[in-house]
């Protein structure tokens, strides 16, 4: 069987300085299991995609990504929708969708899912024509993204608070109109939201950013909806006051947080929306639409 396996060299703590590291340790685990191995490093934000595509194109058994929630949604936005498994080795800061899976965070236990672990198959929410399969966001969640995607960025749990309190205190609330959000049964429980003001927006495919904070505690990875937490404008003391919500998961709809789930929606501004996918930065124009795409993905999970 062949495995094509990506690896991102500068994502996570420490991975340029053992890269050798990287490539004996997916040859040893994956040879075991009878993978003919073929590695690829990634240069730049779009080598993910490319290498999955080639690898799919190829014949490829398995395609393993190792690296962050960017580069698995690069590789898995080629993969999506072709039947090939995607195996994740998570290599990156927040690992959020590697997480919500219950994937190993140890890389050789990683690598022992890849070659010999069941098949789960996942949504992937679609914004603006891009794929994401963990988080995507509006407003100053997009802000923060972009930030943290930036050269020289800090990582990790202290990069995601030095970047949101370094964007939080000049960030001015964008009013939005939400549209045409609708469960699987095609009811809508979300009604229309015209003018209204938000600090920003969460399309959550899963419950986490990453690192166990979880935006969206009630959200399924395969049940045809995507979460939409919408946090209106409100003092840092406020926002300050439901982190520990956010981290046990225990995050809840309230005054200043309205949380719905829905299967098609078209938000609307009266200028060009900035947003993200899985961290990722896109721009799109004044009108952004969303729609699930049901068991597009076929993940490696633990048996």
């Amino acid at each position: 069987m062949r495995a094509q396996v990506i690896i991102n060299p500068i994502a996570g703590p420490g991975r340029r300085a053992s890269i050798g590291a990287c490539r004996d340790l997916a040859h040893r685990v994956l040879e075991r299991h009878k993978y003919d191995a073929d590695i690829r490093m990634t240069t730049g934000p779009d080598d993910a995609a490319v290498f999955a595509c080639d690898a799919v194109t190829n014949g490829a058994d398995l395609v393993v990504v190792w690296g962050g929630d960017g580069t698995v949604n690069g590789a898995a936005s080629s993969v999506a929708g072709t039947g090939v498994p995607l195996a994740i080795i998570p290599g990156g800061s927040g690992n959020g969708l590697a997480r919500d899976l219950r994937i190993p965070l140890q890389a050789e236990a990683a690598f022992e899912v890849a070659a010999t672990g069941g098949v789960r198959r996942i949504d992937a929410g679609e914004l603006d024509g891009s794929l994401f399969f963990n988080v995507a966001g509006i407003g100053l969640d997009a802000r923060i993204a972009a930030r943290m995607a930036s050269p020289g960025a800090r990582r990790g749990l202290l990069g995601y608070i030095q970047a949101t309190l370094g964007e939080l205190g000049g960030y001015e609330p964008v009013c939005y109109t939400i549209r045409d959000a609708k469960d699987v049964t095609g009811h809508s429980h979300m009604p229309d939201l015209v003018d209204q003001p938000a600090l920003f927006i969460a399309l959550a495919n899963s419950r986490q950013y990453g690192n166990g904070a979880q935006i969206a505690p009630q959200a399924q990875l395969d049940d045809g909806v995507i979460e939409v937490v919408v946090v209106e404008p409100q003092s840092a003391l406020r926002i300050l006051q439901q982190v520990p919500d956010f981290f046990r998961g225990t995050l809840c709809e309230r005054p200043g947080l309205l949380m719905r789930s829905a299967a098609s929606v078209e938000i609307t501004s009266a200028h060009a929306i900035p947003f993200h996918v899985d961290g990722e930065p896109r721009t799109g124009g004044t009108s952004l639409r969303l729609r699930v795409r049901r068991d597009t993905l076929t993940v490696r999970i633990s048996h």
